[in-house]
């Protein structure tokens, strides 16, 4: 391990409702499971999430509200210095969807114009209720969306990449060793894949007054 002094390291605020998987995808990058933390004070797991980029390594402390969500909102302590967000929901359920909005609000309130990620997350089950082209939130508010599932480690870098980009401000910043994960629990076939990124490559623009589900 890189010497932790001398590593750019971004507080990652992940936020969505309790049961999107949040937690399960935190705990795939081995190394930030080993050395999480634990915040009694505002009830957070923070785990440290380290990347091997060819810039150097940097380090997201991702934290984890430890299903503190399910009790109403997250106090401001678990936003405040945030520097990049992970917003989770669940494509077989709609109102993990529906509530999008109101993590947006509440970490855009305390976190001005950070870097945000939209994570449908479950993509590996069959009974989805969220088509891709169903998803629009992100395009509204010019976030980056990507569809992940945890369980079988299916994009799991490309969130935590997509930020480094934009808080390093290197758009040439890629991930030169991958990081240890989880193996994984559901294996997605190359077809399954294929048809998601057709479908999220279809996903057409939105018109004006599109309203959410």
């Amino acid at each position: 391990m890189a010497d932790p002094a001398n590593i750019p390291t971004f507080k990652l605020v992940l936020v969505g409702d309790g049961g999107t998987g949040k937690t399960t995808f935190v705990k795939r990058h081995l190394t930030g499971e080993f050395e999480k933390k634990y915040i009694a004070t505002l009830g957070v797991e923070v785990h440290p999430l380290q990347f091997s980029t060819n810039f150097g390594t940097l380090l997201f402390n991702v934290w984890d509200t430890a299903g503190q969500e399910k009790f109403g909102g997250l106090r401001d302590g678990y936003y405040i210095q945030g520097q990049c967000g992970i917003i989770m929901f669940d494509v077989t359920s709609r109102i993990t969807y529906k509530n999008v909005p109101n993590w947006h609000r509440d970490l855009e309130r305390v976190c001005e114009h950070i870097p945000i990620v939209l994570c449908g997350n479950k993509v590996d089950v069959k009974e989805r209720k969220i088509k891709t082209g169903a998803v629009t939130f992100h395009r509204k508010k010019n976030l980056q969306y990507f569809e992940i599932s945890a369980k079988s480690n299916y994009n799991f870098e490309k969130p935590f990449l997509w930020l480094a980009r934009k808080l390093v401000g290197n758009p040439n910043l890629e991930f030169i060793a991958s990081p240890a994960l989880a193996p994984p629990e559901v294996n997605l076939s190359d077809e399954q894949k294929r048809e998601m990124e057709a479908a999220l490559a279809a996903a057409a623009p939105l018109p004006d007054d599109d309203e959410d589900l």
